[in-house]
């Protein structure tokens, strides 16, 4: 693997120097027109902004490239209108670049990056060719864009910061690193990596980030090892590709000696580290990461962090926890989103309590909030679990027709459960056969458990060649059809099954259970 030499001072290369610095030309400039001196001192909000727009259309000085300038400044800021100043930029008759790479930052950092790419084909017709300042925010759409809509436009970006002689800029690299480990091309991320002339903590975050989206979690923890200085998106980068990779047990760890190193954990690493307390069943670890983030008030700063603990509580076995938690998020304006709302949902269905999971089903539309696929899964899951199948077939009915909600895999996936568990099972397989989309394993799987249950061999039978035949390596369709058979006093049939199985190469998974002792996760295999 090509890295970069690890030495030297870290450059901390997260963004460029401001667009617009000032000088005594342009302040004087400024100083020159009330309008441009209260714009620049005293706007507030944007009907400040257009009142004195209006007033330098007006006077003409609209047209000059520093007055309008200050006016894409002030409308691309935070909470502002960014679509007002794309609209100044488009009708200026000749916009700098400041103006241009303006607007593009923020439309990158903003809700529509796809359109940022659009300006800057604009800009391309242009007379102001992009610069060093342009081409990171583009990359960074790419980079939100993702695979459908930023990979080859990304590719496209990098080859034309190679002509322009603007790759080796260590905003435009770093931007570039990061674009590509965001599709997980760790390949060509490694090789931008390797042309850093020093060490630069941006570049080493992003390739940890490239390696850990392409698998390679070993090798990110190589580039973590080698660094001599490392920031908290470093260490969050680490402990979320450990979580990524499926090894949460790793990841606490790391966690533990961030915490001895005295790094203050940001909240993308505790949402990290809670989801690995759920993976886990580590309620004890689980009630400390929550009781650091009460004493930091990280709640109050990420809705995020709400639904985390919710679903770690819940998977952890501690429902009244979570309800706790979920109620006091729900009196606070904007904490508690819809996944909150999905988590403890899901959560109060699996263990058994249906009643408090479609009242809260009920209470969302007061909420201002509307069901989404996930949210079915869980009423799906509460009828099911609760052994009422008219009332889960009536939820998945009202999906489509009441709220717009496609049923999809998951949620057919839910009904046959729900219309097996109950012994319904012919009408189970007739929802299989009648799906539009091809079942999978799991979905017989439902099916075939239930046989197993009720004692329906020959109906088990047909459920296993079918999940078997979705998936021939599942273990579990061969075990549950070889108990149907058995469970029918078939010995042979129990046996062919099980022969079947050695002759795919398919080894039975060992059971595995946890348990926490002081703060530990302990393993037992079966």
């Amino acid at each position: 693997m090509a890295m970069a030499p690890l030495h030297g001072c870290p450059t901390a290369a997260t963004a460029p120097p401001p667009l617009l610095p000032s000088s005594a030309s342009i302040s004087a400039f400024i100083a020159s027109d009330p309008a441009l001196t209260l714009l620049h001192t005293r706007c507030a909000s944007m009907a400040h902004l257009r009142q004195l727009h209006a007033a330098l259309v007006k006077s003409g000085l609209a047209r000059d490239p520093i007055a309008a300038s200050r006016a894409v400044a002030f409308c691309a800021g935070p909470e502002r209108d960014v679509s007002y100043a794309e609209r100044i930029v488009r009708h200026h008759p000749r916009p700098n670049s400041f103006m241009w790479n303006t607007v593009i930052r923020a439309l990158s950092d903003g809700a529509r990056p796809d359109a940022a790419l659009a300006l800057f084909v604009e800009m391309l017709g242009s007379p102001t060719p992009p610069d060093r300042r342009t081409l990171p925010s583009l990359l960074s759409a790419c980079a939100r864009l993702g695979l459908d809509g930023g990979a080859g436009a990304g590719s496209a970006l990098h080859g034309m910061a190679l002509k322009l002689g603007l790759a080796g800029d260590a905003y435009v690299r770093n931007a570039a690193i990061a674009m590509y480990a965001s599709r997980g091309a760790a390949d060509e991320a490694l090789a931008l990596f390797g042309e850093c002339p020093e060490f630069d903590v941006v570049a080493c975050n992003s390739a940890i980030v490239a390696l850990a989206r392409a698998g390679r979690v070993d090798e990110a923890r190589e580039v973590f090892d080698g660094m001599p200085e490392r920031t908290v998106a470093t260490w969050s980068a680490m402990v979320g590709a450990y979580a990524r990779a499926a090894r949460p047990g790793e990841a606490l760890a790391l966690f533990s000696a961030m915490q001895a190193g005295g790094v203050e954990p940001n909240a993308n690493v505790l949402v990290t580290v809670l989801g690995c307390c759920a993976a886990l069943g580590a309620l004890e670890q689980g009630a400390w990461a929550h009781a650091y983030i009460d004493r930091h008030g990280v709640t109050m700063m990420n809705a995020l962090v709400v639904t985390a603990l919710v679903d770690m509580y819940c998977k952890c076995g501690a429902v009244d926890k979570a309800r706790e938690v979920f109620d006091a998020a729900r009196s606070q304006q904007g904490l508690a989103k819809l996944s909150s709302w999905n988590s403890m949902m899901q959560g109060l269905a699996v263990h058994g309590q249906w009643r408090e999971a479609i009242t809260l089903f009920s209470e969302m539309k007061s909420h201002g909030l509307r069901p989404d696929n996930v949210t079915f899964i869980a009423v799906l899951t509460a009828y099911g679990h609760a052994g009422m199948p008219d009332e889960a077939k009536a939820a998945f009915a009202s999906m489509a027709s009441e709220h717009g909600v496609e049923p999809g895999i998951e949620h057919y996936g839910c009904l046959v459960d729900a219309l097996a568990r109950a012994g319904r099972l012919q009408e189970a397989e007739e929802a299989i056969l009648a799906m539009p989309v091809a079942p999978d394993a799991a979905v017989w799987g439902a099916l075939l458990s239930s046989c197993r249950l009720h004692g329906d061999a020959d109906r088990g039978a047909r459920a296993a060649r079918e999940a078997v035949r979705c998936d021939p390596r599942d273990s579990g369709a061969y075990v549950l059809a070889a108990s149907v058979a058995a469970g029918k006093g078939e010995g042979n049939a129990a046996a062919g099954v099980r022969g079947r199985m050695r002759e795919a190469g398919v080894g039975k998974v060992p059971g595995c259970s946890m348990i926490e002792v002081n703060g530990v996760v302990h393993e037992f295999v079966s």
